[in-house]
């Protein structure tokens, strides 16, 4: 993949649009936000991820001979247009929201601020690399979450729609928490942890169950864990189990990790079951292992029936986040520099989410002093500068009537973009993706725990300044009196 020529990943319509701007000498600068709608997933909350494939994409951005060939021969494009594509490179600036962090509805997640023609070809690209990776870092952090502290492992890779979205949707998952993947390419990549045990061809491949196990046990002395549900659970799988670890512990060779896996069944019931055998047995560090197509919900409700798991492996609900396929971000024209003014455009929409926010902005955001959790988001205009040592009133962009009071010296302020690209140089270094995993645990804890619930979560509200307020207001009254 990261040999791949990726340039020619846009729509259709970028390329036409760009050879009109470049007919009508049309090469202004411009600003768009890429943002999203809706939290996936029925989440209170988001996880941003995908930032590090976007920028391999613009820096390797270049239209290759063989490139421009194609576009020819569908004789849709002029010779100058094409010719100008023979030298282009990204220029211009990019602003984003680290990848890990908590983010919201609304919010600039990337800004783009470039030439017309340029910012126009990197919209489809910017919009798959952040939706697919943000929508799994989202789904994985509510697995996480559910899983209570016990480790999770992406088991998805067979399942995910082709290999770009198993091997980055790995790569989210463990973004948003995943201890590490059973994709081998992934781990390569991407530096994490490779995980797995056997499948059960492993047992059926042998005579029987207890010499598969023993073969396994004899192969992998440091982490045994044998899957013991390909026959009959409990009459011979755990029991062939504990005999091989009895074998172990007596010859002086018990491993540093051992346990079983369960992947059918009813795993409350065989958890509970399995637990009682191994601990009788003396076996009380062996841990269990459950897999079986499961979800946030699922291990909730295992969980909340005092099943006996210690850890997870999660595979098609979570590379595919089944019940929600996709993340919804957008990517809209929020300004026009133009003979050195910069001119706000909003798109305009008979549904109220849909209009978009004008102006080059920012999003501050708030913490609660004493808890360090997050009280809200603000989306300001670039040159608004705000100290937490004033007061604050905090306003709902919808119902405004709807205020929050902040006194001096009550809040922090943190601003969520930081700069990428300047003039179409790369400034920043992505971090490894456990350090990312790790930064995402820190932001998950500054939500409130009612807005981490699975169900009905509380919505953390993402208000706009009255600066920006009045700008959006003044350019609805003004396009409603130019009818």
């Amino acid at each position: 993949m990261s040999k791949q020529n990726l340039t020619l990943l846009t729509d259709f319509y970028e390329l036409t649009m760009m050879q009109g701007y470049y007919n009508n000498k049309n090469n202004d600068t411009v600003i768009f936000d890429m943002f999203y709608r809706d939290n996936p997933c029925a989440s209170g909350y988001a996880i941003c991820a995908g930032l590090e494939q976007v920028i391999d994409y613009i820096k390797n951005l270049r239209f290759k001979e063989d490139d421009i060939d194609y576009l020819r021969s569908l004789k849709i494009f002029d010779e100058g247009f094409l010719s100008y594509l023979k030298g282009f490179h990204f220029s211009g600036d990019i602003y984003a929201v680290p990848e890990g962090t908590v983010v919201f509805p609304m919010e600039p997640l990337v800004k783009v601020i470039a030439p017309i023609m340029e910012a126009q070809l990197v919209e489809t690209a910017i919009l798959n690399f952040i939706n697919h990776q943000s929508l799994i870092a989202t789904k994985a952090s509510r697995v996480v979450y559910a899983a209570g502290g016990a480790p999770v492992m992406e088991f998805g890779l067979r399942r995910a729609q082709g290999p770009d979205a198993g091997t980055l949707g790995a790569r989210a998952a463990v973004i948003g928490g995943c201890i590490g993947t059973s994709n081998v390419l992934s781990a390569k990549l991407y530096d994490l942890p490779a995980l797995g045990t056997h499948a059960h061809s492993w047992i059926m491949s042998f005579e029987d169950e207890l010499t598969a196990f023993r073969k396994y046990a004899d192969l992998y002395p440091l982490n045994t864990t044998l899957l013991v549900d390909t026959y009959d659970t409990l009459r011979t799988g755990v029991p062939n189990a504990i005999k091989v670890f009895e074998e172990l512990r007596d010859n002086g060779r018990m491993p540093e990790k051992y346990g079983i896996r369960l992947d059918s069944g009813d795993l409350a019931y065989l958890s509970k079951i399995s637990r009682k055998m191994l601990d009788e047995a003396g076996f009380t560090e062996a841990t269990i292992t459950a897999s079986s197509d499961l979800d946030e919900y699922i291990i909730d409700s295992l969980n909340s029936q005092g099943a006996k798991i210690d850890s997870w492996g999660v595979g098609t609900k979570l590379i595919t986040s089944k019940d929600c396929p996709s993340f919804g971000g957008v990517y809209k024209l929020s300004a026009i520099e133009r003979d050195g003014e910069l001119i706000p455009r909003m798109k305009l929409s008979e549904n109220q989410w849909k209009m978009t926010n004008p102006g080059n902005k920012k999003i501050y955001r708030i913490y609660e002093k004493d808890s360090g959790k997050i009280k809200a988001d603000l989306i300001a205009l670039e040159d608004e500068q705000l100290t937490s040592d004033k007061p604050l009133l905090l306003f709902d962009p919808i119902a405004t009537w709807k205020k929050t009071y902040l006194s001096p010296d009550t809040y922090t302020l943190r601003e969520l973009l930081v700069p990428i690209f300047i003039k179409g140089e790369c400034v920043y270094t992505s971090p490894s993706v456990m350090d990312i995993r790790e930064y995402c645990f820190k932001e998950q804890n500054t939500l409130w725990d009612e807005c981490r619930r699975l169900a009905n979560p509380h919505n953390v509200y993402v208000d706009l300044s009255n600066k920006l307020y009045q700008l959006k207001t003044r350019l609805l009254n003004n396009y409603n009196t130019s009818l």
